[in-house]
Formats: structure tokens, sequence, C-alpha cells
């Protein structure tokens, strides 16, 4: 009969394991526990030229988050989903202003990871567009329900 313990034991052993991996943790590097986060980030993007714009210059930007989350997080709860935000920046001589607000609400995420913030930057003149874009800038969460003031300079 001590044959017939080794497998039961070993079985044992395994379901246990697995219930270890397949529980919700806590995040390792900050020892939160996932929680609702919500907010809104309003981006302000500073854009600077050379030179005055020409008349009929446009200058788009757009801003996107998504949450940091550690491949646990992924596995376990799927993705939260990004958010993308444009808007239309008011052009006056060689600089020009954007502002674009960003409302999340995501649930099960870790407030230690933070988000990712990408944006881009189109200046649109005469049928010339140029782009400065940037992704993956690590941002904290702002409190919960509340705002995060981001500014960003670009320069043509």
């Amino acid at each position: 009969m001590k044959s017939a313990r080794v497998p039961q034991t070993l079985l044992l052993a395994l379901l246990a394991s697995a219930a270890v991996w397949a529980a919700p943790a806590a995040e390792p590097r900050s020892g939160a526990a996932p929680a609702a986060v919500s907010g809104v980030y309003a981006v302000n993007f500073n854009v600077r030229m050379d030179s005055a714009a020409p008349g009929g210059t446009v200058i788009s930007c757009r801003a996107r988050i998504a949450p940091n989350l550690s491949p646990l997080e992924s596995n376990q709860r799927g993705m939260a989903q990004a958010v993308t935000v444009e808007g239309l920046a008011a052009v006056n001589g060689s600089s020009a202003n954007c502002l674009v607000e960003i409302p999340f609400s995501w649930t099960g995420i870790n407030r230690g990871n933070g988000v990712a913030l990408s944006y881009e930057v189109v200046a649109l003149s005469g049928g010339v567009a140029t782009v400065r874009r940037q992704q993956g800038i690590g941002v904290g969460y702002p409190a919960t329900g509340g705002a995060a003031q981001l500014r960003l300079d670009v320069a043509f």
C-alpha cells in the first residue's frame, strides 16, 4: 500500500500548487493588492516651432494611456483597455497649445505599477505632415477619482 500513497501525495501537492498560482496575488514589487482605479489625466502639449507657423497650419495632438500590467496581471485578468484622446492645438505664431483630458476607470489594477503614456503631435502645413511621438512614458496614478496635470514640451 505504500506505493499507492506516493501518487496521492503527489496529486495533492500538484493541486495545492495549482491553487496558489490561480489565486490573485499582490504584486511583489509594491506589495499592493489589485484595486479599482479611476481619474483623469489632463495632458497639456506645449508645442514650439523654429519659426512662425504658416497660415493654415493645423496641429493635432493625441495621447494614450494604458495600465502597466505585470505578466501575472495580464494573464489572470486580461488586458484593461487603453484610452486614447485627440485634440487640436491653438496655433499662435511659433507656438501652440493643445489640452486633452483622458478619463479612465479600471478594476483589478495594481496602483503601484502606474500607467504608460504615449503621445503623437502632428503639424500639417501645405500638405506636408511633420510628426513627433513618444511611447511608454511611465506615469503614476492620481488619487482615486482625482486628476493629474501633465505638461509635455514638444519641439518642431
